[in-house]
């Protein structure tokens, strides 16, 4: 099997000809065009089509999930798109959703355009949290078998223990680090526990506004790549900015919009600044695992510098304070 290191510098062998040959190796006729789209774990590629609206096909990275588990992600969201929820589903060839051509594998999906939504637009924000219990509906119909939960152990602990057995914390940070870590597992877990019996469903997982695309009134939800197991606050918690002011009407609105489909339980607003903390930890240790990729050093040159490992250990600081604060109050239930 593959290194690390292969899995992260594959890509090198992804060039225009092999490309365009697997998607016309799907009996498309393509005129030459490609323009990379803005994604970092797999790689994702706007394709021009003779006399057709062009398609977007998406190369999984190696090594990250197996067929199963990317088949899947597939599954729900082709779910979704026949219940008329507007997430962007894979196009089916001969029956089929994953493709493989050379040593890569893909899919090709339809090719919808957009903008990130305006987070002050409250008609909008309603409108999001509608589409997100519309998911969770049917997310919540039967579990994943191969994809993993999203929880202290998974996106904590071994972010935690990779960071720190691949060398990458400063040594005159370690101690303080391991302590720190400690103290924050302690604090979400003890988060966990106001929450109460925490129900996981299938949901997108990474729901953010880059993955909400907004052309005139049509919505589009795009990228399941990172869809598991997780309670329902994940998928909404992200669409929140500002400080507690500002977020508890975002919330309002999110809500109001959600509970027109799905009842929400309002104990999960405990977890919304825990699984700020994993997630923090997560984009860390994913940083570090993909540092071999020569996309992400020319992307994120700051990762890996003394600066960038201080101000890592000031953030989390920070949510163990937010931690120990009240959750975000939800009028209804105050």
């Amino acid at each position: 099997m593959p290194n690390a290191q292969d899995f992260n510098v594959a890509f090198q062998e992804l060039q225009p000809d092999l490309i365009l040959s697997s998607v016309e190796s799907l009996g498309y006729l393509t005129d030459g065009r490609l323009l990379a789209l803005n994604s970092y774990e797999n790689r994702v590629y706007r394709v021009g089509l003779e006399e057709a609206a062009p398609l977007v096909a998406k190369f999984y990275r190696p090594g990250r999930w197996d067929d199963d588990a990317i088949l899947e992600e597939h599954a729900i969201t082709i779910d979704l798109a026949e219940a008329e929820v507007p997430v962007v589903a894979p196009l089916l060839h001969d029956g089929k959703s994953l493709h493989t051509y050379g040593n890569f594998r893909f899919a090709v999906y339809p090719c919808r355009g957009g903008r990130a939504p305006d987070l002050d637009d409250t008609v909008l924000l309603r409108q999001i949290g509608r589409f997100v219990a519309r998911i969770h509906l049917i997310g919540e119909i039967k579990i994943f078998a191969h994809r993993p939960k999203l929880d202290v152990a998974t996106y904590g602990e071994a972010s935690r223990d990779y960071l720190l057995d691949a060398g990458y914390i400063p040594d005159a940070l370690k101690d303080a680090y391991e302590s720190l870590c400690e103290h924050l597992f302690e604090a979400v877990h003890a988060c966990y526990a106001r929450a109460g019996d925490v129900r996981y469903l299938r949901i997108h997982g990474d729901f953010h506004p880059s993955n909400v695309l907004v052309l005139d009134e049509q919505i589009h939800i795009v990228d399941f790549d990172d869809t598991r197991m997780g309670p329902a606050v994940q998928d909404l918690w992200m669409f929140l900015s500002g400080d507690r002011d500002e977020q508890t009407p975002q919330l309002e609105e999110l809500l109001a919009g959600y509970t027109e489909f799905r009842a929400f339980d309002p104990r999960e607003l405990h977890l919304i600044e825990a699984l700020r903390t994993l997630r923090i930890m997560h984009y860390a240790a994913w940083l570090a695992r993909r540092w071999q990729d020569p996309e992400f050093h020319v992307t994120f040159p700051w990762f890996d510098t003394p600066r960038y490992w201080d101000e890592h250990i000031l953030s989390l600081r920070e949510q163990a304070g937010l931690m120990q604060e009240e959750p975000l109050a939800w009028d209804r239930f105050r």
